[in-house]
């Protein structure tokens, strides 16, 4: 006797995708995410070797990472009109594929020859491409958090981090076994752009999550560059620019002074110094891991102002507290506080689908602003005043990212259920 057939079960995903097309455009999007960390951790990995090859000076060096971040800030500026044309899918394939032959290139001009122009160029070319796929891939993983209809952010932004352990460690590896950098880069570069290729046949466009019923007016911020421009008059735009200013100020100052700090401020060894950058590192990647639960229960501006008093704390202990172990336990928390900041920012940046590419470019640029001036500003009244005296810098900008938090909170409908 045949059996009854089942009616087929409606999705409750925006597009009607099912559960597993949902699942596969996340995984992809870790995998995204994962080949950045990766990218900008081999990199500086091999910054060393790089100078030596080079034989570049202090200042020489300063002039390709400052290649690196104009590139970046360059891509940022011009990364909405970008996506609006394309897409952010193959402007996540484009861009890490002109990425990884920019970085191919650099490591060429740092090993044959070796030649500093081409590998300033190799690195500009990475940088800018680095920055359109950043807001790209925020864009998009906005996308895919407003049809799972949880936070997922901070998870994102975890594989970043994850990218770069990875990242460090074939670096180190390729320091041990003396690999040239062309090849090091090279292999990089290869699995970068296949990976890349390979991850966005499983995303799904950023536009699935609109509702195509509600009328788009002429000058809507997706219609024309002018529109997508004046994002930068909307002042939710630029307070929520504070927000992730100051906790991209809190985490960067970390990655470039934190182990310099322990050094000369709490008297430690290098190797020490490199062990608590470590922790600072860990306590950030468990902090994003463990923070999309946080936000599920309590919401944005809550986990916002706790995280920038939970960094507060952590840097009022590390600067002031002389004992080597308290101001250890003061990294943990600062790197808890830290982990949070960026990742959110970027979620509210693009709760309104419509202009999610615009404000999410607008938001990144005031966030790599503090990447481009916050080490030498660090480093300036470091030399004057001690770096752990320097770092009250930080503190200040932490007291406003968290006075600015309110600017986070969760549109009306920013979420769909899932």
């Amino acid at each position: 006797m045949p059996q009854p057939t089942r009616p087929a079960q409606r999705s409750t995903y925006a597009g009607g995708l099912s559960r597993a097309q949902v699942v596969a455009w996340r995984n992809a999007i870790f995998v995204v995410f994962g080949l950045c960390g990766l990218a900008m951790a081999s990199w500086v990995s091999r910054v060393p070797a790089v100078r030596d090859s080079l034989q570049a000076s202090t200042l020489q060096m300063a002039l390709l990472i400052f290649g690196i971040a104009a590139g970046s800030i360059i891509g940022l500026l011009g990364s909405s009109h970008i996506i609006a044309r394309f897409g952010a899918r193959l402007t996540i394939a484009s861009c890490l594929t002109i990425a990884s032959i920019g970085f191919a290139v650099a490591g060429v001009g740092a090993t044959v020859g070796p030649n500093y122009v081409l590998t300033f160029i190799g690195l500009a070319v990475f940088g800018a491409c680095f920055g359109i796929t950043d807001v790209s891939m925020n864009v998009i993983g906005a996308a895919n958090e407003r049809v799972l209809g949880r936070a997922i952010m901070p998870i994102f932004h975890a594989f970043f981090s994850f990218g770069t352990m990875v990242g460090a460690g074939l670096g180190a590896l390729a320091e041990l076994v003396h690999l040239p950098i062309a090849v090091h880069t090279g292999i990089v570069a290869l699995i970068i752009a296949t990976a890349a290729i390979t991850a966005v046949r499983f995303m799904q466009s950023e536009h699935i999550v609109e509702d195509d019923a509600v009328p788009v007016p002429d000058d809507d911020h997706s219609k024309s560059w002018r529109g997508r421009l004046s994002i930068w008059r909307d002042p939710r735009t630029l307070i929520i620019g504070l927000i992730v200013l100051g906790m991209a100020f809190t985490e960067g100052s970390a990655n470039d002074w934190l182990a310099l700090a322990m050094v000369d401020g709490h008297g430690v060894n290098n190797t020490t110094g490199a062990i608590v950058f470590g922790v600072f590192v860990s306590a950030m990647t468990i902090g994003r891991l463990a923070g999309v639960k946080l936000l599920d229960r309590f919401g944005r501006v809550p986990v916002l102002r706790w995280s920038s008093a939970l960094a507060a704390l952590g840097l009022v202990i590390f600067i002031f507290v002389p004992n080597e172990w308290v101001a250890i336990a003061g990294v943990v928390l600062w790197g808890l506080g830290s982990a949070l900041g960026f990742p959110v920012g970027m979620s509210a940046a693009a709760d309104d689908p419509k202009t999610a590419a615009a404000r999410v470019s607008a938001v990144a640029t005031i966030g790599y602003f503090a990447f481009l001036v916050g080490p030498p500003l660090i480093g300036f009244l470091g030399e004057h005043f001690g770096l752990l005296h320097a770092l009250l810098v930080v503190l200040v900008l932490v007291a406003v990212a968290g006075f600015a938090s309110g600017a986070a909170r969760e549109s009306h409908g920013a979420r769909s259920a899932g």
